[in-house]
């Protein structure tokens, strides 16, 4: 599995190093069972606060892996006969 943050707390980027390896900076790979991986996901989504993050895994699927995003980003996973694809969200405007 791996995990992308960015803009993420040092205590969440902290809680993350004790299980996985940071290879880049918020760049986090590890290989879990499917329960830890949601036991990491859950403090990813606790700790994110005004961050975003993205994890993706192996998994039986045709594309061969999976994913999930957290927070404030612009591509979001969306569903396509069976395909994950990622929608991106229009920018708004910023007065």
């Amino acid at each position: 599995m791996v995990i992308v943050l960015n803009d993420a707390p040092p205590r969440l980027r902290g809680r993350l190093a004790a299980w996985l390896l940071e290879v880049r900076a918020g760049v986090y790979v590890g290989n879990y069972s499917a329960r830890t991986r949601e036991m990491i996901w859950e403090q990813v989504e606790a700790y994110i606060d005004r961050g975003d993050a993205v994890m993706t895994w192996r998994a039986p699927t045709d594309q061969g892996f999976d994913f999930r995003t957290v927070g404030r980003n612009r591509r979001m996973p969306r569903d396509f006969d069976g395909l994950t694809l990622v929608r991106f969200a229009p920018v708004s405007d910023r007065k």
